[in-house]
């Protein structure tokens, strides 16, 4: 067998990702819901080391392939400086040479290909042709030989280099890149090397690639992998989901969110999936064989949904003391939490606080429209278990087991409490996805616009989930909750919500939440309002 190993740096910011790479390492950044990285590693053999020097956000990259890999042999290299002078991609492999003293394939980060990669047994570089060389290295080949390598901007007969290339004289390499520290081996990284082995001969070898280094690249990379199939998870800047190797991969930022998470799942039992291991930003499950229930959204499902929960949604008996602290919770979760994302809102996106036209509707402040919420009612919360993300994409109907259905992507607390929160919140999270279809929304079946004070928005709903909602609505009634009072924590959630999305689906989110609270309280409003004739 040949022995090699392959190296791939993780150590660099990805600053050409601007905002996909301000929370998370380049490498982890998705692609059809599994980091690049392992996009990477699957393509070569279970027995070969890979080393991965580390860096930026270098815990989570350590965390996410111990968990994600756990079959695969890893050598972890920090990186001392991986930022400002002195420092590239050529610095961070000299920083790991002691560990790549063999043949190695090199492997950026950002590149995908589809084909099979060949052993470093020979000098080898990956092309492809792209229509746009600008912004990439080049190579110029005559046969099957890289004959030249070119800096980023040339021009004539040049195919793109891919950031992949098989080193068989790693002793010449090694040599070349310490003799050029000061003559740009540090910048330039592994193709400064690479042209010391032109004499020796460099074999070009074609691939179908798929860059992600760029945000046009990442997103024409997305498209080309997505599925019909594939789940309908809106993306957030702090958080992720994974699918790899028949296992579910959480993704936090914050350590508490994934810690309470993994102390939810035990209070939570068989109405989730088993945990099977956790670090501090992340926790994995086993896959459950099953459809999402945004598949499958019939009627008769949902009824049967909405029976299977009434024993989840049991009441739980609280002291008068622990009733009096839930109740200022509730608060603190409804009233402070709603002031503090709409506050966020205005922040983020520079808007302000005014008077619209919310399709063809003369509708106030918002500030003015919170202000009439009756908060001590809302916050006279119901306790019971509760799941806290409540919609049919982190719905399962199980294929097997136990219980016909899978509750996924359970929220972390309820104002910090961990074994019960308010059944309302539950029911209006049901509702907001019933209004809201993840789905279309992915697909971009919305429109929203904004033009000084005046908003028009609309967005497409599939006729089963408005089947759904008649039914809920009825469901409700008939089991003693307060329609009124789901609804207004419905319109809070879309207010709360908005804030966390991108533009323009946060717009979206925040017009239907202040045009569905104003319609909700309007005679309230009105009524307390003698002023109100249109103006806020």
């Amino acid at each position: 067998m040949f022995d090699y190993k392959i190296v791939i740096p993780t150590a660099g910011k990805g600053s050409r990702l601007e905002g996909f790479s301000r929370y998370i390492n380049k490498s982890l950044v998705t692609v059809a819901y599994k980091p690049i990285i392992s996009h990477i590693i699957e393509k070569f053999p279970t027995d070969i080391t890979i080393v991965v020097p580390l860096g930026y956000k270098k815990e989570s990259v350590r965390e996410y392939l111990q968990l994600a890999h756990p079959d695969r042999e890893f050598q972890f290299i920090e990186i001392d400086k991986y930022e400002g002078e002195g420092t590239g991609l050529g610095y961070t492999l000299l920083s790991s040479k002691q560990y790549l003293q063999c043949p190695f394939i090199f492997c950026s980060n950002d590149t995908i290909v589809l084909e099979d990669i060949p052993n470093p047994d020979e000098n080898w570089m990956g092309y492809a042709e792209s229509e746009d060389n600008s912004q990439y290295r080049s190579v110029r080949i005559d046969g099957d030989k890289v004959y030249e390598i070119c800096s980023k901007g040339a021009t004539g007969d040049i195919k793109a280099y891919i950031g992949m290339a098989g080193i068989k004289n790693y002793e010449e390499f090694w040599e070349a890149m310490e003799n050029g520290k000061n003559e740009g081996a540090y910048e330039i990284g592994e193709s400064y090397g690479l042209r010391f082995l032109l004499e020796r001969e460099i074999e070009a070898k074609p691939f179908t690639w798929f860059d992600t280094g760029n945000i046009d690249a990442l997103q024409k990379t997305r498209e080309y992998f997505r599925s019909e199939e594939e789940p309908n998870i809106l993306e957030k800047d702090n958080e992720a989901i994974w699918f790899v190797n028949d296992m579910v991969i959480k993704y936090s930022t914050d350590s508490n969110f994934i810690k309470n998470r993994v102390k939810r799942a035990d209070y939570l039992g068989n109405y989730v999936p088993r945990i099977i291991s956790s670090s501090e930003s992340m926790y994995t499950y086993k896959m459950v064989p099953g459809k999402i229930f945004s598949k499958a959204p019939k009627r008769f499902n949902f009824e049967y949904f909405l029976d299977w929960m009434d024993e989840f949604w049991e009441k739980k008996e609280l002291s008068e003391e622990q009733h009096k602290q839930f109740k200022q919770i509730c608060m603190t979760f409804y009233k402070e939490k709603t002031y503090q994302r709409v506050k966020a809102y205005f922040t983020r996106f520079e808007q302000i606080d005014t008077q619209e036209i919310i399709n063809r509707q003369q509708i106030p402040k918002l500030y003015n429209i919170l202000e009439k919420i009756d908060w001590d009612h809302i916050s006279e919360g119901m306790p019971t278990a509760f799941h806290g993300d409540l919609h049919f994409e982190n719905i399962l109907i199980n294929e097997q087991g136990r219980t016909p259905f899978t509750l996924l992507d359970w929220r972390q607390d309820f104002a910090g409490l961990i074994e019960y929160g308010d059944v309302y919140y539950d029911l209006a999270k049901l509702n907001h996805g019933l209004i809201i279809s993840h789905e279309l929304i992915g697909k971009d079946l919305y429109h929203v616009d904004r033009r000084l004070n005046i908003v028009n928005y609309d967005f497409l709903r599939k006729q089963s989930l408005v089947e759904c909602e008649n039914y809920f609505k009825e469901y409700l009634v008939m089991k003693g909750y307060e329609l009124d009072r789901m609804e207004i924590i419905t319109s809070l959630i879309f207010l709360n919500i908005a804030a966390l999305h991108h533009y323009p689906y946060s717009m979206l989110l925040f017009y239907l939440g202040k045009s569905m609270l104003f319609n909700l309280i309007k005679e309230d409003y009105v009524a307390s309002s003698n002023h109100w004739n249109g103006e806020s």
